[in-house]
């Protein structure tokens, strides 16, 4: 695609490499078969060919109206776009940039942007937003039964084990995850204690950066991102091995660290340090799969399939594919067939909040491929979308790790 980018854009870190992913982009279509809007709409402004169209404009200096905006917002940014193209094109990165460029020319109606300031307050509040989600259990019975589904039930933690291993990894604790699904990390920590490593958390650390960079508040997901470093820096110089990061989603944030602090002086190689030791606990575990085998040993094999759900922030941004289906089959899991496993539930983040009316049609969609192959459980890797699809699923749903505790609890129970 050929380029000529307005003045005040081209010669900035932004524009220049916008121009060179959309100088990648060879207008083929493929990435419209694997685009979840497009396939919902039939539009082609949404999918991912007819947004670059719309970035390409407002980077050349054209007209950046609302109807820009509206295409832009309604992409989940899956990235299904990415592993589809045969060109390379950074579909992903391009995206955050020309979301950035909208939304400092198109001003948003005060509804909708003060919408966006109190989900930014209320995810990352600490507190404030545990005791709205405790209030939300208390009055659940009184709620309408669509609003109801959307308070997640009180999930127990169970032990953490103390550290005791000479291998030691940090965990990601997350924003909302520690209020929502306390047991996930709690179970990661009992997997990994049983495989010889002991996983500590830093004081100090919590969101990512992903929810204020998907509500385009792209300086304080920065910020953000320096304060989590900072927080971790001691474990890490301390020897921490990795970082466990047991929500895909935070996964490719954190995975980005590195590309959005190279132009800072004094974080750029510190980022570069975190990016390198981020590890998805699917990688983490799978490292350790022969160790995993001696402990299962003979233990029988689960009677009921389940159904795993691969988000797509670990398809497409981290780009792993069957891993973690690959542990939990060794584990003694069968796993039900998924149709149309590489599209997105509709979670997407803060999407579900923004865009309700989309999400809702994919998540209907989802949770029907999920439960075609009658499982028993529904598990995945991300917690934006254990609890997107919880919400409209007739079967249990927990994080794949839960089940993968719970077999080592058989396997010590039967030892």
């Amino acid at each position: 695609m050929q380029t000529n980018l307005a003045d005040w854009i081209k010669d900035t870190p932004e524009g220049r490499e916008a121009d060179a992913i959309l100088r990648k982009c060879v207008h083929c279509g493929f990435c419209l078969a694997t685009c979840p809007t497009y396939s919902l709409l039939g539009d082609e402004l949404d999918s991912p060919r007819g947004r670059i169209y719309l970035m390409k404009q407002a980077f050349e200096g054209g007209p950046v109206t609302v109807r820009t905006q509206v295409h832009l917002d309604r992409c989940l940014t899956c990235r299904a776009c990415e592993t589809t193209c045969p060109s390379g094109v950074n579909y992903g990165r391009l995206v955050d940039i020309g979301r950035g460029v909208v939304e400092k020319k198109v001003p948003r109606p005060a509804g909708e942007a003060a919408w966006r300031r109190l989900l930014r307050f209320a995810f990352l509040s600490g507190p404030l937003f545990g005791f709205g989600v405790a209030l939300g259990r208390v009055f659940r019975p009184l709620l309408p039964a669509s609003l109801a589904r959307q308070v997640p039930p009180k999930r127990a933690a169970g032990t953490w084990p103390a550290p005791r291993h000479a291998r030691r990894m940090l965990v990601l604790d997350g924003c909302v995850q520690p209020t929502l699904a306390p047991d996930i990390n709690a179970a990661t920590a009992r997997v990994l204690d049983r495989l010889g490593i002991s996983l500590v958390s830093a004081p100090g650390a919590g969101c990512c950066g992903a929810i204020e960079h998907h509500l385009n508040a792209q300086d304080a997901a920065l910020d953000r991102i320096r304060r989590q470093i900072d927080a971790w820096w001691p474990l890490v110089e301390a020897g921490a091995e990795a970082i466990v990061i047991t929500a895909s989603g935070c996964g490719t944030m954190v995975q980005d660290y590195a590309h959005l602090l190279a132009g800072d002086a004094a974080y750029a190689k510190k980022a570069e340090r975190i990016t390198a030791l981020a590890k998805d606990v699917g990688q983490v575990v799978a490292a350790e799969r022969a160790a995993l085998a001696g402990i299962l040993g003979t233990l029988a094999p689960v009677a009921e399939p389940i159904a795993y759900h691969a988000p797509c922030s670990l398809q497409h941004g981290l780009k792993q594919k069957g891993i973690v289906e690959s542990v939990l089959r060794e584990a003694g899991f069968t796993l039900a067939p998924v149709p149309d496993a590489h599209l997105c539930c509709g979670s997407a983040g803060t999407y579900s909040l923004l865009q309700p009316e989309l999400s809702g049609r994919l998540l209907a969609a989802k949770v029907a491929a999920l439960e075609s192959g009658r499982p028993a459980e529904l598990c995945t890797s991300n917690i934006g979308c254990l609890l997107h699809i919880e919400s409209g699923a007739s079967k249990p749903m927990s994080h794949w790790i839960e089940l993968l505790d719970r077999r080592l609890a058989q396997a010590k129970a039967a030892a």
